[in-house]
């Protein structure tokens, strides 16, 4: 549940496009869907030969890419990677489709059929209107006083995604978050962790902040409560009365949840506590009576991430009426509920969430958005037909062997390090060398047997799958952590680092052109996928990472001096990336992402050492000039650019620099290469110029 597990690289938004090695001729695009996105691969003569690649490299590198390739009106960014997430997606519904026209062969594909049948059929959504809806309306229309709040909390959190799954700035779930995670001081044992939520925007900020975009953004909020509550058939006085009381109880659990710098330190979530002192933040809940509902095992003890939010929860318990906590309850069960429902509850939800907080123009078509739900859902059982289809065994061994160089790079480097002593060095390769990676998809896939899905009700089934996850992560409190689970599916383009397992991990869906492919020379692939594997690695020795030893456990290895002399060098970082960014029309908080900004620049440096050793080794060099006119010193950082290529909407650059932990594109590529040495020989650049820092930044 620790958000350091998705300490991720954050490729989500920025999807590679591809042609499979394993599948050179992928399903023809579904008929209701756009032509294809092209497939590209990396492509030597991108750069704009016009431009100064020492003034501004991610245009040099990008410029002619972007002008070339509009945002569709259907999404919200769209990058080189964007294809990849096309055809990935073509894979898994072809899996569902034919699973749900010839029949599963298997119960976990006749599963996987009948998901579909329920999502796909827009018609018969419509049709049955309100009828899954109903019973949990009517379940809080029964309540008759606060006491029964957490019977309907732990009802809600069984039903809909995602109580477990913390995010950067809270759980995105109704009141607050419950999971699981390995303890922080013993991360051999999983224990219970509650986290702060009950947001329906994207994070605190949002209800806080006073300037007037934000300002407009919450008065529409409300009125899109409004319209939500008056499509689940309230009448209008009582729609608006009810969306301004559930707005006010929002904004109310928005003062009193820690922000998202502060959660980034696992120390300040660091907070063990017995089920007497949960009891005690907030004595107006059942706490009991919640965790018997959820089936909950009992804990030696509790983490509760943020102790100051349930305090000020108790003090909107103990204040609100029955009423106003109805008014609430039934926003969040229509907000949660709405993807799932009628086209009307679908528009209006797209509306508020993807157009007003995103830019987006129109609606992705359904087929991707079933596809979406049914990744989240039942995403080992699509997994396993999407590794068989585009992940190679050959693939598996060349990453593992890019992945040993990488981290023979880090070994190397530390010994260089003249402002660590040789203990903390010591304890550093330590934590290397224990580091664990995991590539492509899990040794053991979950078993869904147990799962009841039905082609005849999509919220139903998303009902049954919440509940199976739920159950399955709060199974594990209490046992040994298991270091090979994932946390993302096979056909995620993502990677992430897990502190509290010490493990890296790299799904199959990055796992593509251009990021990674086996026709390309080493230097593109390593200044693309290197670049990632050396991101993740760095990861356990960024800001907060390094806080975790190599057992997983939030223990200071350091000595105050090393610590010191981090710091210092992390501040350079801090200061280098707090930015106005003039295209979102707001700053960025070099605090809340220096941890994504150390592991890039890292990163990039590790991924460079591993390409020069890998050269060398066959009487290479990185300024040996190939076929493409390129030096491989040039191409490793033009393809490292490449992989980043992108373009978002004002309105989503606005919230992802407001609420999320990655800089954006054009700062992670320029920033990154004018503190490093080598980009500045692969291009000539004088220091000084922009993309040569004066006081270039390091830590790693």
């Amino acid at each position: 549940m620790f958000k350091l597990k998705l300490a991720v690289i954050f490729i989500s938004l920025l999807l590679v496009s591809l042609a499979f090695a394993a599948d050179p001729n992928p399903a023809p695009a579904p008929t209701d869907a756009p032509a294809p996105p092209k497939l590209e691969h990396f492509d030597p003569t991108f750069p704009d030969a016009s431009l100064d690649p020492c003034t501004d490299f991610y245009k040099y590198a990008c410029s002619k890419w972007t002008t070339a390739n509009p945002i569709p009106a259907d999404q919200v960014s769209w990058s080189t990677g964007s294809g990849l997430q096309y055809w990935n997606e073509t894979i898994l519904r072809e899996t569902m489709e034919t699973a749900s026209t010839a029949g599963g062969a298997t119960p976990a594909q006749q599963k996987i059929g009948d998901y579909w049948k329920a999502c796909s059929n827009v018609d018969a959504l419509n049709k049955v209107g309100l009828r899954d809806l109903q019973p949990e309306l009517d379940r809080i229309a029964r309540i008759k006083t606060k006491a029964e709040l957490a019977e309907q909390i732990a009802h809600q959190h069984k039903s809909l995604p995602a109580a477990w799954a913390q995010d950067d700035n809270q759980t995105d779930v109704i009141l607050f978050g419950f999971g699981s995670q390995p303890d922080f001081d013993d991360a051999s044992i999983v224990i219970a962790a509650f986290d702060q939520g009950g947001l329906g925007l994207p994070g605190r900020d949002f209800y806080l902040s006073t300037d007037e975009k934000s300002v407009g953004i919450r008065a529409a909020y409300q009125k899109h409560i409004q319209k939500m509550l008056e499509l689940a058939g309230e009448p209008a006085d009582k729609a608006a009365a009810d969306a301004k009381t559930a707005l006010a109880i929002e904004t109310a659990l928005a003062t009193a949840q820690v922000d998202n710098v502060t959660r980034r330190d696992p120390k300040s979530m660091n907070n063990k506590m017995s089920l007497e002192q949960v009891r005690a933040l907030a004595p107006s809940f059942d706490w009991n009576q919640y965790l018997k509902l959820v089936g909950a095992p009992t804990p030696h003890h509790y983490i509760v991430s943020s102790p100051k939010y349930f305090k000020g929860l108790e003090q909107e318990l103990k204040q609100r009426s029955v009423e106003d906590w109805k008014a609430y309850l039934r926003w969040f069960a229509v907000h949660d509920s709405a993807p799932y429902l009628t086209t009307a509850f679908v528009d209006e939800n797209w509306d508020f969430f993807s157009r007003t907080l995103l830019g987006a123009k129109q609606q992705r078509p359904r087929w991707r958005r079933c596809v979406a739900a049914a990744d989240r859902d039942l995403g080992d059982a699509l997994g396993q037909a999407y590794v068989a289809k585009a992940f190679p065994a050959e693939s598996k061994e060349r990453m593992l062997d890019m992945v040993h160089n990488i981290e023979k790079a880090l070994d190397k480097d530390i010994d260089t390090l003249d402002w660590m002593n040789p203990n903390t060095r010591q304890q550093a390769k330590v934590k290397l060398e224990a580091m664990k990676e995991k590539i492509g998809y899990p040794e053991k896939w979950i078993d869904y047997t147990s799962v009841k899905i039905s082609p005849d009700s999509y919220l139903g089934n998303v009902h049954a799958a919440t509940e199976f996850e739920f159950h399955r992560q709060l199974a594990k409190i209490g046992k040994p952590a298991n270091r090979m689970e994932w946390t993302m599916t096979p056909p995620t383009i993502n990677a992430y680092n897990d502190s509290l397992t010490n493990t890296i991990n790299f799904p199959a869906g990055i796992l593509q052109p251009p990021y990674f492919e086996t026709s390309k020379d080493d230097a593109v692939n390593y200044g693309a996928i290197g670049m990632v594997i050396g991101h993740e690695i760095i990861h356990g020795f960024d800001d907060q990472g390094r806080k975790f030893d190599a057992q997983g456990n939030l223990r200071d290895w350091w000595t105050d001096a090393d610590a010191k002399s981090y710091e210092t060098r992390g501040k350079c970082i801090v200061d280098q990336y707090s930015q106005e960014i003039p295209e979102a029309g707001v700053k960025q908080n070099g605090e809340l992402t220096l941890g994504e900004d150390t592991a890039d620049n890292g990163g990039i440096r590790l991924a460079f050492m591993a390409l020069e050793d890998k050269l060398k080794v066959s009487g290479k060099s990185v300024d040996d000039k190939g076929d493409d006119g390129w030096t491989a010193r040039q191409r490793f950082f033009l393809s490292f650019a490449n992989s980043w290529c992108s373009q978002y909407r004002p309105e989503l650059m606005r919230t992802v620099v407001l609420t999320n932990p990655h800089s954006i594109p054009k700062y992670r590529v320029n920033n990154t290469v004018a503190n490093t040495p080598e980009f500045r020989e692969a291009f000539g650049c004088k220091k000084g110029t922009p993309m040569a820092r004066e006081n270039a930044c390091r830590v790693w």
